[in-house]
């Protein structure tokens, strides 16, 4: 039955205020395809490295047809990205954009976000589906650019932030520069482990995680970046860890993920030594829906509801916590497995960084 809504207590300014924002999002919704193409494309770079540039001169620096061209420049520009000069015809790319547009080693660098966004909404019919059968999306049913926006996006915090800032801040960093054995658990393309392979030679590193895929990547990049020799990936799940073995357990961004992240987290406590830290890396959330009501919450949400709760539902106990769970959730799941020390140790806009210790 429809609702009865009352026609003479409406506001048709604020009605109107809405469509025109729903219209908005319209917008944002194809500007992900459209941030996605340019990068692809090398649009971005060609304005970053010979801007102002009109049309013509976009598609032949590109070698692309000028029509996408004309038409993926006044989207842009309309969507604020560019800056349209009607005294020239041309189209400048800012400065401040550019880093955020072309430099994948910039913790600004965003055009991984819209990847994995543009392929999480591409898989949405799926979730559509899981949503009425009650059942989940496992993350090797998605897409390329889930799983390669995933790495792009996330990867550039870990460049920035993991050797420097974040090691240092769980108390493991002089650990490392001693030699110390390693595992970092959900590792996915290796970004994480390589970059920590590669910063503490004196150490050992196994990454783990369930889809294989990944861990193909993973294997081919430790022996391009020349630390295969510390280096060992394999397809396996949290739950299969060995007992003590461990100085340091890292996982990052897929406690969240996991079907069992109880059961998990009693797996790493049993494979840490005495002495040991697990450093978990988690998508930056507050422990209120309030807290989390914010542009990165929204992002965060939204990718919650569309990739990351199918991911965990799709596993045994299915738990789903949600990628917003906050440090209280996470605190618990560790509570739960025996371990009695918890600290938040640092954050960044999208990253909060715990260390747990038995």
């Amino acid at each position: 039955m429809t609702a009865q809504i009352d026609a003479a207590s409406i506001d048709e300014d604020v009605l109107m205020s809405f469509v025109f924002r729903a219209v908005d999002e319209v917008g944002a919704t194809l500007n992900a395809a459209l941030v996605v193409l340019g990068d692809k494309l090398g649009y971005y770079r060609a304005l970053a490295e010979g801007g102002p540039l009109t049309p013509s001169e976009l598609a032949e620096r590109t070698g692309t047809a000028e029509p996408y061209a004309r038409e993926w420049l006044n989207a842009q520009a309309a969507g604020a990205f560019v800056r349209y000069e009607p005294d020239t015809g041309r189209y400048a790319l800012p400065a401040e954009h550019a880093i955020a547009l072309t430099d994948e080693n910039s913790p600004a660098f965003l055009p991984g976000l819209f990847q994995i966004a543009l392929g999480t909404v591409a898989d949405a019919e799926r979730v559509v589906e899981a949503a009425r059968d009650e059942a989940g999306v496992g993350w090797h049913e998605h897409n390329s650019d889930v799983h390669v926006g995933c790495e792009r996006f996330f990867r550039p915090s870990y460049l920035a932030y993991l050797v420097d800032a974040w090691l240092p801040a769980a108390g493991v960093a002089d650990k490392l520069r001693e030699g110390a054995s390693v595992a970092d658990i959900g590792c996915g393309h290796g970004s994480s482990t390589i970059l920590m392979a590669e910063a503490f030679p004196r150490s050992t590193f196994v990454g783990s995680d369930y889809h294989a895929a990944s861990i193909d990547v993973a294997r081919e990049r430790a022996e391009s970046a020349g630390v295969a020799d510390r280096v060992q990936f394999e397809v396996t799940s949290a739950q299969r860890l060995g007992e003590g073995a461990y100085d340091v357990v890292t996982t990052f961004d897929a406690l969240h993920d996991m079907g069992d992240p109880v059961g998990a987290a009693r797996h790493v406590y049993g494979a840490l030594a005495d002495d040991g830290v697990w450093m978990i890396v988690e998508p930056m959330a507050g422990d209120r829906v309030e807290d989390n009501l914010t542009p990165v919450g929204r992002a965060y949400y939204g990718f919650s509801t569309l990739l990351c709760t199918p991911a965990s539902l799709s596993q045994e106990v299915g738990l789903a916590i949600g990628t917003q769970a906050g440090p209280a959730k996470i605190r618990e799941i560790t509570s739960a497995a025996g371990f009695t020390q918890f600290a938040s140790v640092a954050e960044t806009p999208f990253h909060r960084v715990l260390a747990v210790r038995k």
